[in-house]
């Protein structure tokens, strides 16, 4: 047993270390960050491996996570690339799974069918998440595709991105969603230029991009509605 696994093993009663509680309690017994743990495995020799997945969890949230890359995971201290590998297909297959009955799909059939899947989630972010929910050709969401997490007022996104995640899905059309920290839903010059270079890059290749959903404090704005695509 390596010395990180002894500190893993040492930091937490036998009933509350995650594998163990998993199996005893059950899996819908664990926290986010017990979850995380258990793919992580091992902390460092300062840093446990249950606070390693605490920290992971305050800087990017479970939805950062979500979105992130293997390579960008592994900057972080305590995470080499081989675990990063390990969490980032983690939540992959959980994100899949949920995703496996087409019956339960929600189907997105105007503005407020948008604001209203992604209200919950994103009306108390504190950074910008843009969103891709990947559509089906009769509009059920396939996958919400976190695209980029930004700062307090702003979030880069680059095209590529988007659609890679649109062809990997084979989606037949897109809604872009993102929030404003601030709760006003008023759309930037910045939003309105990238938006309109997201449309254009989707005609190229054949996926419409039916709308853009700015969420704010329980209000959203469409840019179908407004006009501007």
């Amino acid at each position: 047993m390596t010395a990180d696994k002894q500190l893993m093993m040492k930091e937490l009663p036998k009933t509350e270390r995650p594998r163990e509680k998993m199996l005893e309690k059950g899996v819908h017994a664990l926290s986010n960050a017990e979850l995380l743990a258990i793919l992580l495995r091992t902390g460092t020799k300062n840093l446990p491996v249950n606070r390693l997945a605490e920290q992971l969890l305050a800087k990017y949230q479970l939805t950062g996570l979500g979105g992130i890359s293997p390579q960008e995971l592994s900057k972080t201290s305590g995470i080499g690339l081989v675990k990063a590998v390990t969490v980032v297909a983690g939540i992959e297959l959980g994100r899949r799974l949920s995703q496996k009955d087409p019956g339960e799909r929600p189907v997105i059939r105007s503005p407020q069918d948008a604001a209203n899947l992604m209200m919950g989630e994103l009306r108390y972010q504190a950074k910008e998440h843009f969103i891709a929910l990947l559509l089906s050709t009769k509009n059920h969401v396939i996958a919400r595709a976190i695209i980029s997490v930004g700062s307090l007022n702003a979030s880069i996104v680059h095209p590529r991105e988007l659609f890679r995640e649109a062809i990997s899905y084979s989606a037949a059309a897109i809604v872009l969603v993102h929030n404003h920290p601030s709760g006003d839903p008023t759309p930037s010059q910045e939003d309105i230029s990238l938006t309109k270079q997201l449309v254009e890059a989707g005609n190229l290749l054949n996926i419409s991009i039916l709308d853009h959903v700015i969420i704010g404090d329980g209000k959203y704005v469409s840019f179908k509605e407004k006009g501007i695509i």
